[in-house]
């Protein structure tokens, strides 16, 4: 299977770009592996007519607004972040009446449509940078509240009112947990995301985004840690730490829409290219604003 998928890859001039939260199989045959936001730059910057991306919905959505020339394929399009809808549009307008100095602040994890009704874009790497370089007193970060209190405990001086949504997978994690691992694993140290409710980032020894996490984790001389986020995780740091040990709570987080991208599914997608990632141009320019002005505050 790998073989064939790198023949119709050369055939096509595709390239695979995969999320750390993708199974191991896949990272694995993939040319590109990091967070939402990296990948999509790769998208944007790579030379490939077909861009076939590992991951949920509003990151293929993500994709093709910033690159528009280019096809883009998922290997399952059902394959969704319930967290990228959890924000009425009602909610955004009664927001911008009530307060008038405000900016709409849109977590990446978000469909293209949120994304229009934003002022801009953020990642859990520059959600506090960009919170902070913004002029607005008044901020409504959208859709997550758990990254929204995180960065309000950044950035004390702005008014940042939360909205009630979440990625189910982090906020599920329980401090209990956490405290039942610290217990076996004493010398561990707690690496968490900030997708996570504030009992659990409490424990932690460091809060981060996943690519933070995994540079933390690279870069430590510690050799123990508890993970605190999605499990596909697992394959970067024990390939990048051979001689490291790496523990999660149990039940280990698992999003299930990450483990629809399979190995299986990526060769049939490239052999008929029937799963492709289309966004309406009006959408896709109004949605293109938000990011680019993250790129431009995040420099």
């Amino acid at each position: 299977m790998k073989n064939q998928i790198e023949q119709l890859k050369r055939a096509k001039n595709a390239v695979i770009l995969a999320h750390y939260y993708a199974p191991a199989e896949v990272q694995e045959i993939a040319d590109y592996v990091g967070d939402s936001f990296y990948l999509a730059k790769i998208a944007k910057q790579s030379n490939a007519d077909i861009i076939l991306f590992c991951g949920v919905q509003f990151m293929g959505e993500s994709a093709k607004i910033l690159s528009p020339n280019k096809k883009v394929l998922m290997p399952d399009l059902t394959a969704d972040c319930p967290m990228a809808h959890m924000v009425a549009y009602g909610v955004i307008e009664e927001m911008r009446a009530k307060y008038d100095d405000l900016a709409v602040v849109c977590y990446i994890n978000s469909t293209a449509e949120l994304k229009c009704k934003s002022d801009v874009c953020v990642t859990s790497s520059n959600a506090v940078k960009i919170v902070k370089a913004l002029p607005n007193k008044n901020i409504f970060f959208i859709p997550d509240h758990n990254l929204g209190s995180f960065v309000a405990k950044q950035v004390t001086e702005k008014n940042i009112i939360l909205n009630d949504g979440c990625c189910p997978i982090h906020a599920a994690i329980t401090a209990s947990q956490i405290k039942l691992e610290k217990d076996k694993h004493p010398k561990a140290l707690v690496l968490s995301h900030p997708e996570c409710e504030a009992e659990v980032l409490a424990l932690s020894d460091y809060i981060g985004s996943t690519a933070d996490i995994i540079a933390y984790a690279n870069n430590s001389k510690a050799t123990e840690f508890i993970v605190v986020t999605e499990d596909g995780v697992d394959y970067k740091l024990i390939t990048d730490n051979p001689n490291k040990h790496f523990y999660y709570p149990n039940p280990h987080p698992c999003c299930a829409d990450m483990k629809l991208n399979t190995p299986g599914a990526v060769l049939s997608v490239l052999e008929k290219e029937d799963k492709e990632v289309i966004v309406d141009e009006d959408v896709r320019k109004r949605a293109l604003l938000p990011l680019e002005r993250m790129l431009e505050l995040a420099k």
